[in-house]
């Protein structure tokens, strides 16, 4: 990976923009589904919390409740028991205080880079003058500059990914939720993504919620790493990661990296022993 700069202002950064207040509280959590076989617990106690400006990564086996997570913290579901609080409010349903990135960019093929970038906007009812400024310097920041004329089909995975970044901020949220948003991409890009969302991060201060099945890019990116636990969805363990920033392709090579790695991968380890 190449070495991260760091942009020194963001395009959010504006007097409309007020500081950020705590922007997700979970308190004793639980989701209860109901199935023809009966009640099928997805997620049990399920307590932590995102500080503003920081990272947070979500770990965990297949099936533990990441997915149903993101709706509960979306106000797509309602919890069963317990308390999710927004931004300051309890969430009650769908908030627009919440960004997504989606694991494929889910861009409208027939829109250009612009107007994908400003859907939510549209969606929101939201006066699209002024975002329009907002869109191109997230662009910008985004390295797309030159394309936001450009169609989805002319970029690459990469490219479209962070035209989804820019989507899921574009609205200034509180937290970006990010779901796996590097899975589908090869192993090269994969490790640049991580720099340019790095260098994103960094500069907008955004509180991020990154879901990933990857160990070495929660290390890489993380503040803390929260483990789930087998279904249901339980905080089996919160790992804070100390590693100076920014990160280079020499974090991966520092011996505590290493050692957070192998940190994890045991704790799954021990998830799979009878």
């Amino acid at each position: 990976m190449a070495p991260v700069s760091v942009v020194a202002k963001s395009p959010l950064d504006s007097g409309n923009v007020s500081a950020p207040s705590s922007p997700l509280n979970i308190e004793q959590v639980d989701l209860t589904y109901s199935t023809s076989r009966g009640p099928l617990e997805a997620i049990k106690s399920l307590s932590f919390d995102v500080a503003p400006g920081e990272f947070v990564s979500i770990l965990g086996p297949s099936g533990c409740g990441k997915s149903t997570l993101l709706k509960l913290v979306t106000g797509l579901l309602p919890p069963t028991a317990g308390t999710i609080t927004l931004a300051g409010d309890r969430v009650r349903g769908p908030r627009r205080e919440v960004g997504i990135v989606f694991q494929q960019p889910t861009l409208l093929p027939w829109k250009t880079v612009i107007e994908n970038v400003l859907v939510p906007i549209r969606a929101m009812g939201m006066d699209i003058a002024p975002k329009r400024t907002v869109a191109l310097e997230l662009l910008d920041m985004m390295k797309l500059g030159k394309f936001a004329q450009h169609y989805p089909s002319e970029l690459s995975g990469g490219m479209q990914q962070r035209v989804g970044i820019a989507r899921g901020l574009i609205h200034d949220p509180a937290l970006l939720l990010m779901d796996e948003p590097f899975a589908a991409l090869d192993a090269l890009t994969r490790e640049l993504m991580m720099d340019e969302l790095q260098r994103i991060w960094m500069a907008t201060k955004k509180s991020v919620l990154f879901i990933t099945h990857s160990i070495p890019e929660a290390v890489y990116l993380s503040d803390r790493i929260i483990v789930l636990s087998p279904r249901p969805g339980r905080v089996l363990q919160i790992v804070s990661i100390d590693l100076p920033r920014p990160r280079t392709v020499d974090t991966m090579s520092d011996p505590r990296f290493a050692t957070l790695s192998k940190q994890l991968r045991q704790i799954f380890q021990l998830m799979q022993q009878p």
